[in-house]
Parts: structure tokens; sequence; C-alpha cells
């Protein structure tokens, strides 16, 4: 069978990592599906662009913030070069311009599998307590800020310790007036408005990750418990679970929104084991080899999805298995780094 070809966004394996890495190594891992994989970014210094044995070609992309014409021009370039099957985008803000080109993308010969414009839009970490309402699950005391005053009102309502949450990405305890303030003016510099101040409820962090058929059910769900994270709240270790209650949170989900694609549900079950909603992520997470690695691989799934080819019946796996993240080093001559400033390729 000849390869698909699939381009992989988010290689930014730093330490706040991305998804896309993670995303490689499943697929390399399926024999059954053959594939020539495309490593895409936005940064000559992204690690995933030098990993040349997960990447059979990497290239350099225009920022998401550009224009859709120049994102498909781009894409139509190196489906031109080494042909091009199926995309899958793994960060947050290029979501919206994949989903607004995504039938272009699609009559060019290009599929990718992604949730709709207005599906996206119910993940906003800032109507997480409405949308989570209308499929009747708990969420943690939450108000949006756009100013130093909103943000001294939503402290005296909802009291400390809080976190802090960008629109887009980043969060972080703050135990003080002060460290709320500094944390609210960095993450208005580096993402913008409105910044999130959700209630801290105490409990275990679980978190699952699934695909949406766009039909209320899904093609695979996994689902951890955080045993260890990082400043930014990135999972470090942790455990595969099975928990009722976790489970029922994203039927609710599914069913509701009709989701279509990969989703991350972050969540808190507290001392009576009830699921409180923290965010909807509306893409693989950084931590989905783990599912790879426990039986459910769920990039392939997604590819094969997107691809119209036959899907295997849904794995099961196995609680109590353990994820370790661990920092790797890379030593290579400068070469590829001058390729990839000088023609946007390797």
């Amino acid at each position: 069978m000849k390869p698909f070809t699939i381009a992989i966004t988010g290689i930014n394996a730093v330490d706040n990592p991305g998804p896309g890495t993670g995303i490689a190594r499943s697929l390399r891992e399926d024999n059954q599906l053959p594939t020539q994989l495309i490593g895409l970014a936005y940064d000559a210094m992204e690690p995933g662009l030098y990993m040349d044995w997960l990447f059979d070609r990497r290239y350099l992309m225009p920022y998401p913030s550009s224009e859709p014409e120049v994102l498909i021009e781009r894409l139509q370039q190196i489906q031109q070069q080494v042909g091009l099957d199926c995309v899958i985008p793994n960060l947050d803000v290029e979501l919206p311009l994949y989903i607004r080109c995504a039938k272009e993308l699609e009559s060019l010969g290009i599929q990718t599998y992604l949730p709709t414009r207005e599906q996206f839009a119910l993940r906003n970490k800032a109507r997480l307590t409405e949308v989570a309402d209308a499929f009747g699950v708990q969420t943690p005391p939450t108000l949006t800020v756009n100013s130093s005053q909103e943000l001294h009102e939503a402290i005296a309502s909802l009291k400390l310790p809080l976190i802090i949450k960008g629109p887009y990405h980043r969060a972080y305890w703050v135990l003080t007036e002060q460290e709320a303030l500094q944390r609210f003016h960095q993450l208005a510099t580096e993402c913008g408005y409105p910044i999130i101040v959700q209630k801290i409820v105490s409990g275990t962090e679980v978190n699952l990750v699934g695909i949406g058929d766009g039909e209320g059910s899904h093609l695979g769900l996994v689902a951890t418990k955080k045993m260890l994270v990082t400043e930014l709240g990135k999972i470090w270790s942790g455990v595969t679970i099975h928990h009722p209650g976790l489970l029922q949170v994203a039927d609710a989900f599914l069913q509701h929104t009709r989701w279509k694609g990969p989703f991350e549900l972050e969540c808190i079950a507290d001392f009576n084991g009830k699921i409180h909603l923290i965010e909807i992520n509306p893409r693989f997470p950084a931590w989905t080899y783990f599912a790879t690695g426990v039986g459910v691989n769920l990039p392939a799934r997604l590819v094969r999805a997107a691809l119209g080819l036959p899907l295997p019946s849904v794995s099961s796996y196995e609680a109590g298995k353990l994820f370790m993240r661990y920092t790797y080093e890379m030593v290579t001559d400068a070469t590829p780094l001058q390729t990839l400033v000088t023609l946007g390729e390797l």
C-alpha cells in the first residue's frame, strides 16, 4: 500500500510541549497504516524540526494569524512537493484558521478531522460555566476580567487562592493579590484578553483524551490521573484510570456538542468523587502518546476516520499503567538550522 502523507503541527517539544511529536510517534507505531510524516512548525527553533527519525520532511509555516489564502498556498506547495493526504493541526491558536479552510483543503485532496466553528466556540474558557451547565456538568466558580479593577473585584468575589488563566493557554495558581496582578499583566501581554479567574477545587486532577465522531459518540477514550505536573500545569507523570464519573462527563459532552475531532477534558475529582470540569481543550494534548502506549492509538484512528479507511473496534486499556515524561538532548551541526532559515524546509 502506498504510504499516506500526513502533516502534523505542534511539534514544539519544549517545557510547554505541543502534541505533535507524540502524534508522530503514535503514527509510526501503527504497522497497518503506512505513512510519510511531515512536520510543520512556526519557528526554526522548534525541536521537532530536527527529529528526522519521526518526520520524513519538515517545513516552516506562516504564522496562523495570516489570511486563509496564505495557509492554503503553503499547504499546496507542500502537496506539490511530497503529496499531502491529511493534516492534523494541534494548537488552539491555529485551529480557527484550519476550520475556516477545511472545505477548501478537502477540495484539494487534503483531509482534516475537525470540529465546526460552532463546536469550537463552545470550548472557549470564558464560556465554560455556560457550556457545562448546558450538559449538566459542574464547574468551579469562574469569572472573566479585562482590567485590573475587574481583577480586584473577581478576587473579592471568589477569594484567594485562585487560578489565573490566559484565553488560549497557560494557567497559574496565585496566593496573593499582588501575585494575581503580576500574572494578570503577564498573561494579558502574552495572550491578550479576557483573562480567566477560577476558584480552586480541592481534589485529584484527572484528564480524558478522546476523539468525537461528530454524531454524539467517540472513536476512543483514555483517562488518566495526574501525579506530577510542571509549573505551567503540564502533566509530567500520570497513571491510567477507569473513572465512571469522568466517563459520564465525556458522554454528556459528546452527546450535547456532537463534537468532531480530538479533545481533552481537564477535571478535578473532589473528595466525594464529584467531577468538576476545569477546561475543554479542542485538540490532542501533549500526553497523547500515553494513550497509544496503553493500546489506544488515537492519532491512527483519527487518520483512518479522516481518510475514510476501515476502523478497527475501539480497544480497551488497563488501569494502573504509568506514564513518565523525560527530557532528551539532540546533538547535530548547524546545517539543518541554516537550511530551515534559508529555504524554510528540510
